[in-house]
């Protein structure tokens, strides 16, 4: 059963380095490939050749976020130029104040659509002091109703270590503080072990009306989901539909939907220490890319369609949000 988040953001985070720069809003068509080639830095083009980093402004098809990750660390400037932050420091949920940049990554991976993930790397020995906790999140506060996507890989087991730990493997759409009168937070939770007195595997999808005192509607499913996945989250007309490589999960309306612009993030962290699994933990999340369509219902099938036509033109980053 999904929790309480966090104490607000606003005192929680800190951006680790330049602040977003403005992206051009393009009179395109709608077609999902962007005005000519651009890829990522340490991305390849469709020859496989290697291609110039992307522009701090690139064209694309109006109110559309995309993102392949291809950035060289958590410190690299594209990272926050293009409206990202790693969260270092204080608050929660799970074990508070263990946040760290250290766990965000962003190598070469094969079973990568264009080769390359951001990977959420969480570890733990049982101790306060021996856990660090990761998340990446945008900074732009621009993301309302329409549909959200993303390719993510879930653990099932640890990278290293014994298994046992209550690991939460989270993407989610939320706004920026706990307090907002609109608070808006949508959420998949995967927990390989359980938690919260559930036993695992688990997969949470939780609408959110109020954060304090908690006040959601929720759905688990009971399967193993270990491996790669599509996960989107549709929000128009007054529902939001939770769909997992194209199958509804969950569907909430009424009071539970968006109320107000929010941020996306991608987390990975513990409910509690476990010191009876003995030895050093680590636990791998890793997200391949991200899709935003604003004001629409878009299709699985036209989902992966938008992202191909991005990587055949070798565009690793597109914002033409207007800026909130």
């Amino acid at each position: 059963m999904s929790q309480p988040r966090r104490v607000p953001r606003s005192r929680a985070w800190r951006v680790l380095a330049l602040p977003a720069l403005v992206c051009v809003l393009a009179a395109c068509s709608s077609s999902p490939a962007p005005d000519g080639p651009r890829a990522a830095a340490g991305g390849k083009s469709a020859s496989g050749a290697a291609a110039a980093s992307p522009s701090p402004t690139p064209t694309g098809p109006p109110g559309t976020m995309f993102d392949t990750f291809h950035y060289t660390g958590a410190d690299d400037p594209e990272l926050a130029a293009h409206g990202w932050a790693v969260r270092d420091g204080a608050g929660g949920p799970g074990i508070k104040d263990s946040w760290s940049t250290t766990g965000a990554a962003f190598p070469e991976d094969a079973d990568a659509q264009g080769g390359r993930v951001l990977k959420l790397s969480s570890s733990t020995d049982g101790t306060k002091q021996g856990t660090k906790q990761v998340e990446v999140h945008s900074t732009g506060n621009n993301l309302f109703n329409g549909t959200f996507a993303a390719r993510v890989y879930l653990a099932d087991k640890p990278a290293a270590g014994r298994t046992g730990d209550h690991v939460v493997q989270t993407f989610f759409p939320i706004s920026p503080e706990d307090s907002s009168a609109n608070y808006s937070e949508l959420d998949y939770e995967y927990m390989p072990n359980g938690g919260w007195g559930s036993v695992g595997p688990q997969l949470d999808t939780t609408s959110w009306f109020k954060s304090d005192p908690p006040d959601r509607v929720t759905h688990a499913l009971k399967k193993n989901l270990g491996g790669w996945h599509l996960m989107m989250i549709t929000a128009m007309d007054g529902k939001v539909t939770y769909s997992l490589d194209g199958k509804d999960l969950f569907t909430s309306t009424g009071k539970y939907v968006p109320r107000e612009k929010m941020d996306i993030h991608f987390s990975n962290w513990f409910i509690d220490l476990m010191p009876s699994i003995a030895g050093q933990r680590s636990w791998d999340m890793k997200v391949n890319w991200f899709y935003y369509k604003a004001d629409q219902a878009v299709s699985q099938a036209d989902v992966q369609k938008a992202v191909d036509g991005f990587y055949a033109a070798g565009t690793g980053y597109v914002n033409t949000l207007p800026k909130s």
